[in-house]
C-alpha cells in the first residue's frame, strides 16, 4: 500500500495512491458537491458539480474520478473560481429545470435545490426551453416519472442496469437528449419490474413513488370503514431516518404510537406474516425435497424479484415457492380470521400495508390474489409516505412513548423480524426446518454463513442426516447468475433466497432517501440489517413455529401448514410475461 503526501486546501494529508480526489476529501471532513456520482455504478464525472483544481493540471478536474497519482499534488477545493464555475453550472441545469419547488414530491430532500441553497442560486440566470416540455408519465401503479424534473445526472440509468432491466437510458442527442424507455413507450409498456431502485437514487424530482396517502387518509375517515395496516418487519430499522435519527435507530413502539394517534383502528405487525411464511414454505419445501418435487426451490417474498422472473425467466417459474408474500399472508388472514374473530365483514375492512417497496403497490394488484372479489391489501404505502403522514398530521415522532401492536397479529418473532435482511428468509427457514426434520428443538440457530451484503452467499448445512446446500442472492443482477447455473442445469443447490433489491428489504425502492454524499460514504445496508438483527436477539420467540399466535391460528383456522384453506389464503400462482 502506497501512500502518497498531498495537499488540500493548504494543509498536509495522506492518502493511499489511486485514492480519488473525492474520497480523499470526505475522508478528511471536505464536502465536494456531486449530483451524478454514485460508488461502483456511476462514476461518469457528467454533472461537474465536483470540479476542483489541482495544480499543474491543465485545467479543472472531476473529483469523483480524478485518482490521485503522484506525490506532493495539491488540490483546492473552494477558490473563487470553483465556487464560481459551480454556481454557473447549477444556474444552467436550472435553465431547463420545472423550477416549481413547492409542489415538487422532493421539495426540501432535493439535492439540486440543497446546492442552489449553499451556492446563492435563486433565480433562472439563462434562457432554456419551456418550463413544461414532457408529459408526466402515471402509466405504472408504483412510480411518476417527470422528465421536467431530470437533471440527465443518468442515476437512474446506472441503477436499472444494475437491476439487470436496463429498461430506461438516454434518448436523442444534444440538447433533445432526455431520459427515457426504447421507441419512447412509457413504463407501463417495458419489462420495468418495479424495484423503485430508481427512485431512491434520483436527486430531484423526476422520479417518484405513486402517492397514495389521500386515499389512506380518506379511508381512515370513513366511519363505515374497519381500517387495519400492518408494517414490514424493516420499517422500524428505517422510519427513524425521515426524522433525522441516526441511520440503524429502531424505532418500532414509537412508529406504532405514531400510527394509532394517526386513527388506524387496529395496528398489526407484518411479522407475523413473515412467521406464516416460514411455516407454508418450509412444508412446500420439505414436501419437495421428499416427493422430488422441482428444485431448487426459490423464495416468492419479493415481489420485484419475481415480476423479474416472469420476464426474463418464465421457464423457470416451477422453482418459485407458490408462497404469497408477508404483506399477503397479513391481508389474507386480516380478511378472514381476524374478520371471522372480530365479528366484521371483510367487505368492511381496509388493509392498509406499509412496505419498504414501490413493488408492493404492484403486487396488490396481482391477478390470484385475494378472494370473493376482494384483495388481500387495498393500500400498500412505502416508508416515505408514512412519514409524510405523521408529519401531515403533526405528530412529533421523536417524542413519542413507545406503544405496542394490537394483539391477535401482534407478536412475530425474530425469524420475522430479519426477514428485511438479505439471507434473513433463508435463516428463518432454516430455523423452522431444521427443527421439523431433526424433531429437536435445535438451540444452535444463527446461520451467519448467509448473513451479510455479498453479492452471492452459499452454504451447506447437515440436517437430520440430510445435506441441504443453500445459497442467498440479492440484486437481480446477481440472481441472474443463478438463475443462468438453474438454466443450464448446473445448479448444486436445493434451496435458493432471492431479493430484488441489493442488501434486502432494508434497501428497498421505498425506503428513506438518503443524499448521495451519505449514499456513497456509508452502509445503509448494513446499519439497517445490524437494526433487526439486534431486535431478533431481543424477542423471547425466535423460531416461526413457537410463535403462540401462529400455533393459535393453525389449531382454530388453518389446521396445518399445506392443508386446503391454507393453499386457498396463503398461496398463489404466477404468469409468464412478455418483454
Amino acid at each position: 500500500m502506497e501512500m502518497l503526501n498531498i495537499k488540500i486546501n493548504g494543509r498536509d494529508y495522506q492518502v493511499e495512491k489511486n485514492t480519488t480526489i473525492l474520497e480523499a476529501c470526505h475522508k478528511f471532513g471536505i464536502k465536494v458537491p456531486t449530483l451524478c456520482y454514485l460508488k461502483d455504478i456511476n462514476e461518469i464525472g457528467a454533472c461537474r458539480m465536483c470540479l476542483c483544481e489541482v495544480k499543474g493540471a491543465r485545467g479543472l478536474v472531476a473529483a469523483c474520478v480524478y485518482p490521485i497519482e503522484r506525490e506532493g499534488t495539491e488540490i483546492f477545493t473552494n477558490t473563487p473560481q470553483i465556487r464560481k464555475y459551480r454556481k454557473t453550472n447549477l444556474e444552467l441545469l436550472l435553465s431547463t429545470h420545472d423550477k416549481k419547488c413547492l409542489s415538487c414530491p422532493k421539495n426540501t430532500n432535493c439535492e439540486l435545490q440543497k446546492l442552489c441553497i449553499e451556492y446563492g442560486v435563486y433565480e433562472k440566470h439563462f434562457l432554456g426551453g419551456a418550463d413544461i416540455i414532457h408529459k408526466e408519465d402515471h402509466s405504472t401503479l408504483h412510480l411518476v416519472r417527470n422528465n421536467n424534473k431530470c437533471i440527465l445526472c443518468r442515476r437512474c440509468v446506472a441503477a436499472c442496469k444494475e437491476q439487470f432491466v436496463s429498461v430506461i437510458g438516454t434518448n436523442n442527442r444534444g440538447f433533445d437528449t432526455e431520459i427515457g424507455c426504447a421507441f419512447n413507450l412509457e413504463l407501463g409498456d417495458v419489462p420495468c419490474v418495479s424495484c423503485g431502485q430508481c427512485t431512491v437514487v434520483c436527486p430531484t424530482g423526476a422520479l417518484v413513488e405513486r402517492d397514495d396517502t389521500d386515499k389512506v387518509f380518506e379511508a381512515i375517515a370513513d366511519p363505515t370503514k374497519h381500517v387495519v395496516v400492518h408494517t414490514a418487519p424493516s420499517i422500524r430499522a428505517t422510519l427513524g431516518e425521515c426524522f433525522d435519527m441516526p441511520i440503524g435507530t429502531n424505532v418500532k413502539g414509537k412508529m406504532v404510537a405514531a400510527l394509532k394517534m394517526l386513527g388506524f383502528d387496529k395496528v398489526f405487525d407484518t411479522n407475523f406474516g413473515a412467521d406464516l411464511t416460514i411455516m407454508e414454505e418450509g412444508t412446500e419445501f420439505i414436501e419437495r425435497v421428499t416427493t422430488g418435487g422441482t428444485l431448487p426451490m426459490i423464495t416468492s417474498c419479493s415481489p420485484g424479484w419475481v415480476k423479474f422472473c416472469e420476464h426474463y425467466y418464465p421457464d423457470l417459474i416451477p422453482h418459485l415457492s407458490t408462497c404469497k408474500s408477508p404483506q399477503q399472508m397479513q391481508g389474507a388472514m386480516i380478511k378472514s380470521y381476524y374478520a371471522e374473530k372480530a365479528g366484521i365483514d371483510p367487505k368492511d375492512i381496509v388493509v392498509v400495508s406499509v412496505m419498504p417497496c414501490v413493488a408492493k403497490k404492484f403486487e396488490i394488484k396481482r391477478d390470484d390474489q385475494g378472494r370473493d372479489g376482494m384483495q388481500d391489501n387495498d393500500i400498500s404505502i412505502t416508508t416515505r409516505e408514512l412519514a409524510k403522514m405523521i408529519k401531515t398530521a403533526g405528530i412529533q415522532f421523536t417524542e413519542l412513548e413507545d406503544e405496542e401492536f394490537d394483539p391477535v397479529m401482534a407478536i412475530g418473532s425474530g425469524a420475522g423480524t430479519i426477514f428485511g435482511a438479505t439471507g434473513g428468509v433463508m435463516e428463518a427457514a432454516l430455523r423452522t426446518v431444521a427443527d421439523v426434520l431433526t424433531g429437536e428443538d435445535l438451540k444452535q440457530i444463527d446461520y451467519k454463513e448467509i448473513r451479510g451484503t455479498d453479492d452471492i452467499k452459499e452454504a451447506t448445512y447437515e440436517i437430520a442426516g440430510k445435506e441441504v446446500k443453500v445459497a442467498v442472492t440479492s440484486g437481480l443482477k446477481n440472481a441472474a447468475k443463478l438463475l443462468d447455473e438453474i438454466r443450464a442445469g448446473k445448479s448444486p443447490y436445493q434451496f435458493i433466497e432471492v431479493m430484488c433489491c441489493p442488501g434486502g428489504c432494508v434497501n428497498g425502492g421505498g425506503q428513506p432517501i438518503q443524499p448521495g454524499h451519505v449514499r456513497n460514504f456509508t452502509d445503509l445496508k448494513a446499519l439497517r440489517a445490524k437494526a433487526l438483527y439486534e431486535d431478533d436477539l431481543s424477542l423471547e420467540y425466535r423460531k416461526s413455529h413457537d410463535n403462540p399466535e401462529i400455533k393459535a391460528i393453525y389449531d382454530e383456522y388453518l389446521e396445518k401448514p399445506g392443508s386446503h384453506l391454507a393453499h386457498e389464503l396463503l398461496h398463489t400462482s404466477y404468469v409468464k410475461r412478455g418483454k
